[in-house]
């Protein structure tokens, strides 16, 4: 399933995706509380964490294909590309990257290849929806672009396994990991350079596993105005989903609703030559194969 947050008049909707609709569970359950009483109140993927909740939503996954949408759920649907996605989890506990994650991208920014996985933190003042804004600070001049393939815990993760790694999965979403170079390299310590307001641009929406046969077998592909400008697939990462989950539970303890963005591919914009920032105006667009389309705007800072 496809789950998401809307932004409806300022306020918060939980909606599923179904084709090219989204059914919004948040007013269908005002209005319909015997068919969806339980999400009335809902916001962000909150259902994923409840078990009463996610089997309500799993049984109207499971019945519109079956039985397709009831028409008097008509009206609580709207086109999913006229939707604003706010982010699919509103205020994680933590939001993890992993830097260097795929061996051409290591190459490019002249590193060596880590031997453990490189983690770094954005806050949840970075958070935006996929449609943006980006704003570009005023106090730099560098901003470049990254995208990621993210993944949201489903459960609680402490001192897990490889094996049991999987089925802490929640879901999959994207995250445009926007970077400041000129903070970053600075001195060194990444953390400055990647969590400015809005540098973490997530969604559209949640896919859950069961959509997501392979996560390691997934197209990535970044575009700055039409121009393609990333283009891989998730097959290249060094350490894969279950992995970073194992290893970052050994280290502290994970949340359902934690976010873990799992390192970009090479041909981001300080590695090229001329080198690319983002500007006034630019639009990027990101897809991860199955799991929607990111699309926002840059927009200048006044200093």
């Amino acid at each position: 399933m496809k789950l998401g947050t809307l932004s409806k008049e300022g306020q918060p909707h939980l909606g599923i995706v179904l084709g090219d609709k989204v059914l919004d569970l948040t007013e269908l359950g005002r209005a319909r509380p015997a068919s969806c009483g339980l999400l009335a109140g809902a916001i962000d993927v909150s259902p994923l964490w409840s078990l009463p909740a996610r089997s309500l939503v799993d049984s109207i996954c499971k019945r519109v294909p079956e039985y397709g949408l009831p028409q008097d759920w008509e009206g609580f649907c709207e086109a999913a590309d006229a939707c604003t996605w706010l982010p699919p989890v509103a205020a994680p506990e933590k939001i993890i990257c992993i830097g260097l994650n795929y061996r051409d991208h290591a190459a490019e920014s002249k590193m060596e290849i880590p031997k453990e996985p490189v983690i770094f933190n954005k806050y949840n003042n970075a958070l935006v929806g996929a449609s943006g804004p980006v704003r570009l600070p005023a106090n730099s001049g560098q901003v470049d672009y990254e995208a990621e393939l993210a993944v949201v815990l489903g459960r609680k993760a402490k001192r897990v396994s490889v094996e049991e790694a999987v089925s802490c999965v929640g879901g999959y979403t994207m995250m445009h990991d926007v970077s400041a170079r000129d903070w970053q390299f600075r001195t060194g310590q990444w953390v400055s350079g990647k969590t400015f307001d809005t540098f973490g641009p997530c969604g559209p929406y949640l896919v859950t596993p069961d959509e997501v046969p392979d996560p390691h077998n997934l197209d990535i592909r970044l575009t700055l105005n039409g121009r393609i400008m990333q283009n891989s697939n998730t097959r290249n990462l060094i350490f894969n989903v279950p992995t970073l989950i194992s290893y970052l539970s050994h280290m502290f303890t994970l949340a359902p609703g934690d976010i873990i963005s799992t390192g970009t591919p090479p041909g981001v914009g300080f590695a090229r030559k001329p080198q690319v920032f983002l500007k006034n105006g630019d639009v990027v667009e990101i897809t991860v194969e199955g799991l929607g389309v990111m699309r926002h705007t840059c927009v200048a800072e006044v200093s």
